[in-house]
């Protein structure tokens, strides 16, 4: 669980509040039940009509992803292609039939090395990979568009909850000395489609996004990786070639490896 991106959009929630009690504002004058109903309602339901239902059926699972710490591990790649190399050269490409079989092996590295044994050409195992990974990307792409779609939706679903409410109060205006607190309580919704739109929806899209360009990073390096064990180059000369994909200090730490 990354507790990071949780108590970023509680932090942002709370400060909020707290400024809104500040400046003398109740708290409770924000729980509006049916604002939220209409605000997180409508934006769920346009969402719903925008995407086919192979992509919304994944919507539970690509916002657990968000906030989920996962690890990029491009060093310990390096270590481990490192040597599969010097094995490969040692005894030969055929060598990684035992690779083949750790249920543990990224299934994108796999697929890799299975091409390889298999005796693919490299232009192909190339292709096969960039391919592969053009798809990941794309998916990956249409399931961030999602949140990105209900970020925009959700302002605007903020004004049609104030514009209902204040529909309902223009036409009884019988009690002109409530009508302040009425229309106070009507841009709660408005409130609402910001607030979700801006501290939720929208950053939740940029952290996916931000996830899916560590890991095309990563399948590239491994597809660069696999060609280069292809090749038969030197093992020292493939960490060499790999290290490009990491940062300055990752590089530093991989020194001596």
């Amino acid at each position: 669980m990354d507790i990071m991106t949780i108590l970023s959009v509680l932090f942002a929630f709370i400060c909020i509040i707290v400024g809104f009690i500040i400046e003398g504002g109740k708290p409770i004058a924000l729980l509006q039940p049916t604002a939220a109903m209409i605000v997180i309602g409508g934006t769920l339901g346009a969402v719903g009509i925008s995407f086919p239902s192979s992509t919304l059926k994944k919507f539970p699972k690509v916002l657990s992803i968000a906030f989920k710490k996962k690890e990029i591990d491009l060093k310990g790649y390096i270590d481990y292609f490192k040597g599969v190399s010097l094995k490969t050269r040692r005894d030969g490409l055929l060598s990684l039939e035992s690779e083949l079989t750790d249920d543990a092996l990224d299934p994108f590295v796999k697929k890799g090395l299975q091409m390889v044994v298999d005796g693919i050409d490299p232009s192909s195992v190339k292709s096969i990979l960039n391919t592969k990974l053009e798809q990941l990307s794309t998916r990956h792409e249409n399931c961030i568009e999602m949140f990105t779609s209900a970020g925009g939706y959700a302002p605007t679903m903020g004004i049609v909850g104030t514009i209902t409410s204040l529909v309902i109060i223009l036409s009884a205006l019988s009690d002109v000395a409530a009508m302040g607190e009425k229309i106070a309580v009507a841009f709660v919704a408005t409130l609402y489609g910001l607030a979700t739109a801006n501290l939720f929806w929208l950053p939740i899209a940029s952290k996916l996004r931000e996830i899916n360009k560590e890991e095309i990073a990563e399948k590239e390096m491994i597809i660069e990786a696999v060609l280069l064990i292809q090749e038969g180059v030197n093992p020292n000369t493939l960490v060499s070639k790999l290290v490009s994909y990491l940062t300055e200090d990752e590089a530093k730490d991989l020194e001596g490896i």
